[in-house]
């Protein structure tokens, strides 16, 4: 299944509240503890954010641009389940987020002006998105530091897969 605009741009609002819905319920501890090295609540957060800021300039870039910093596609955009499943599998070779991911210390007094900037972030992404044709998204790639070039269509859906992944792995964290 092609993941349309209109679906890309629901799933993105979906997974940025239910993540963030969770962060909501959290005390200060729950936010700020780290278990067994792994980031803590609020350093899940901070990633995202992160991730969204970076995933976000590359969509403001000229087509030209993308072109030739990146090429273009030879292949038609993966579905978001197969691109999970690839993302699963860098991620079981060792794969880690490159250090302009990596968030510093994240205290609970921040909270609420992350969430905010979660939300926004997100919704900035979705209004790039629909100004994008729907053969644009297909045409033009985007470097992912684990799984390599992927269309821009990948690259959204990456975002709801990746917010997801971290939703999943946070709830396992907190018990």
């Amino acid at each position: 299944m092609i993941a349309d605009r209109p679906f890309i741009a629901n799933n993105i609002i979906q997974s940025v509240q239910t993540f963030n819905q969770l962060i909501q319920e959290l005390d200060a501890d729950e936010f700020e503890r780290s278990v067994h090295g792994k980031w803590s609540a609020g350093q899940d957060l901070a990633h995202l954010i992160k991730t969204l800021k970076i995933i976000g300039l590359a969509f403001i870039l000229p087509k030209f641009l993308l072109k030739f910093l990146f090429g273009k596609a030879n292949r038609p955009s993966r579905s978001p389940e197969e691109l999970y499943e690839k993302y699963k599998g860098s991620l079981a070779q060792g794969g880690k987020a490159p250090a302009a991911f990596i968030p510093k210390k994240v205290r609970y007094a921040q909270a609420d002006g992350l969430l905010q900037q979660h939300e926004y972030y997100g919704n900035q992404l979705i209004k790039r998105l629909n100004k994008i044709s729907e053969e644009d998204l297909d045409t033009y790639l985007l470097p992912h530091p684990l799984i390599g070039k992927i269309t821009m269509r990948e690259m959204l859906c990456f975002v709801f897969v990746h917010t997801n992944h971290h939703y999943r792995n946070l709830k396992q964290k907190l018990g």
